[in-house]
């Protein structure tokens, strides 16, 4: 599919610049939705709120919404977790409502989802035919996506990217986990037998713009490596990376203590593969942790 000009929500994130900048070095247009008064090339929303300047879209031959405040941010105070959901099931449906409203829609909406869709897995495999899980971040990510019905509704080809945790050093999980193992100060995170489905940045971009150019691709995908690790395993591969001993844990009620309901995500297992994005034909670039380590 051509596209020339594309809308991207959440710009300044880990995931959403670097998307930027790979748009950018490709030749398309770029607008990106800002909250503050907007410059050329930006678009005023408010996604909490629930407003976009409608106006602003048209023209557009795709939307990417990866907005949304931090998971991983702050304690999930009752407060914050209301932003939390806030931030994204309103702003989703705002834009989804933009999209449909428009005389000439685009040809794609794709609106960032996560893989905290499925819960607590265990050791047990789960891919896009699987069920959501229970709790506050899958119950989240159940509304996220439904909440872009309006533009699918409208007859846009709407894509879901449960995204996994994103190997980057600009942000996310391992934009706090690269200065601790640096420092020598890395190690597992409870018995580190809990599955951590990772991606590389790189792939993350490639993975969002395959599903933005390549027609028929719609619904869910699980955008993490094939292959998803232990947090054990994975600790052992950033020690081999950076050179440096992994001789520290921190024990699961220490992690309870600090970060509150937040831990059971740092503690929980999700074992997620890919199925649907290796059967549209995507291939990964860095598909084993310690390539997508030194990637970043």
């Amino acid at each position: 599919m051509q596209l020339s000009r594309i809308a991207v929500a959440g710009a300044s994130g880990l995931i959403g610049s670097a998307l930027v900048r790979s748009l950018t070095a490709d030749g398309h247009e770029v607008v990106r939705l800002v909250r503050r008064e907007p410059r050329d090339g930006e678009v005023r929303w408010d996604p909490e709120a629930g407003r976009v300047d409608t106006a602003g879209l048209a023209g557009c031959d795709a939307v990417v919404n990866l907005a949304g405040a931090g998971v991983g941010s702050r304690r999930w105070t009752e407060a914050y977790k209301k932003r939390i959901h806030d931030s994204r099931v309103n702003g989703t449906s705002a834009l989804a409502r933009a999209v449909a409203s428009l005389d000439e829609p685009p040809k794609v909406f794709v609106n960032g989802s996560a893989m905290g869709y499925y819960g607590e897995t265990g050791d047990r495999i789960v891919d896009e035919s699987s069920p959501a899980g229970e709790g506050f971040l899958p119950e989240l990510c159940v509304a996220w996506e439904a909440a872009a019905a309006p533009a699918q509704e409208a007859g846009v080809r709407t894509a879901l990217p449960r995204t996994g945790l994103v190997v980057g050093r600009g942000g996310g999980a391992w934009g706090k986990l690269f200065p601790l193992f640096e420092a020598g100060l890395g190690g597992r995170m409870g018995d580190g037998g809990q599955y951590w489905s990772f991606i590389a940045l790189h792939d993350e971009v490639a993975a969002i713009r395959h599903l933005l150019e390549t027609d028929g691709l719609s619904g869910p995908f699980n955008l993490t490596a094939p292959e998803p690790l232990t947090n054990r395993e994975i600790t052992e591969a950033m020690g081999r990376v950076l050179h440096r001993p992994t001789l520290f844990s921190v024990p699961s009620p220490v992690l309870r203590a600090v970060l509150g309901e937040m831990a059971g995500d740092v503690l929980g297992s999700a074992r997620v593969r890919p199925t649907r994005l290796l059967e549209s034909g995507f291939t990964f670039a860095f598909p084993d942790i310690e390539g997508a380590i030194r990637a970043a």
